[in-house]
């Protein structure tokens, strides 16, 4: 299917590696032009000059750095207006589940997860969204979770954070629908890539791993970055052009409640 995209321009927030590496080159396959932003200088000189190999130097912008950073995100918006012009699409690709579980938390706990899981990509959203309205047009795909939607065993404040940041989205679609603006959510489910959080659970105990996805995703394995990828971009092209303040789960069927 033709998305459409061509010469469009994305931004791709945490692009250097997994799920945002999928999407950036999921967009580049439709023709669009990609700025990939990390905050690890080696890890994205690697995915620029990949991407940059496999479609075209011309159509890769890297940006190196925090995007929690109070001016970060304003920076990234010059450097894509300064190269293209424009700025069509946002995937707020900014998260972590790395965190204590269990109850006996402190407020370091709480603090860090939802800085990581909420705060920046808000930041994010605030920092571009005069740009979006201005230009009457525009799609964010902001990347939530599972843990967001059911209970699951992972950390209290990223399960929180995460469920914040789809009800952000949702209520955010409402109030910019008129201006032009689509807002949607993906919550993946278990994903797997290299230096991922299931890469390192399966080097560890590989058998209870395995366990806990037979038993618990009727699909019996791991989703795929390009999975979450194809979704992302097809959220962002014309095709979802009726579709603004969802949440869309791709997790093998693991979900219960939705």
């Amino acid at each position: 299917m033709d998305l459409q995209l061509k010469d469009h321009v994305a931004l791709v927030a945490g692009s250097s590696r997994g799920i945002g590496n999928a999407i950036a080159q999921g967009f580049l396959e439709e023709g669009a032009r990609v700025v990939i932003t990390g905050r690890n200088a080696s890890s994205l000189e690697a995915t620029q000059n990949e991407l940059s190999g496999a479609f075209g130097e011309e159509r890769v912008l890297a940006w190196q750095g925090d995007l929690s950073k109070a001016d970060a995100p304003t920076a990234v918006l010059r450097a894509t207006l300064d190269r293209w012009g424009k700025l069509d699409h946002l995937v707020a690709n900014v998260g972590s589940g790395r965190g204590r579980t269990g109850w006996e938390l402190n407020s370091e706990d709480w603090r860090t997860l939802f800085e990581t899981n909420l705060f920046t990509s808000a930041h994010v959203v605030d920092s571009l969204m005069p740009h979006f309205v201005q230009s009457g047009h525009g799609s964010i795909v902001l990347i939530a979770s599972i843990a967001a939607l059911e209970s699951l065993p992972a950390p209290l404040p990223y399960s929180a954070a995460k469920a914040a940041l789809v009800s952000y989205g949702k209520n955010l679609a409402r109030a910019v629908a008129a201006k032009g603006v689509r807002v949607n959510c993906i919550a993946p489910g278990n994903v797997l890539f290299p230096g991922g959080s299931w890469d390192g659970h399966l080097k560890v105990r590989p058998d209870e791993v395995k366990r806990y996805i037979d038993a618990e995703v009727p699909l019996q394995r791991f989703g795929e970055p390009k999975e979450i990828a194809d979704l992302a971009v097809f959220l962002c092209s014309d095709r979802a052009s009726f579709l603004t303040g969802g949440c869309f789960v791709a997790d093998g069927g693991q979900t219960r409640s939705m």
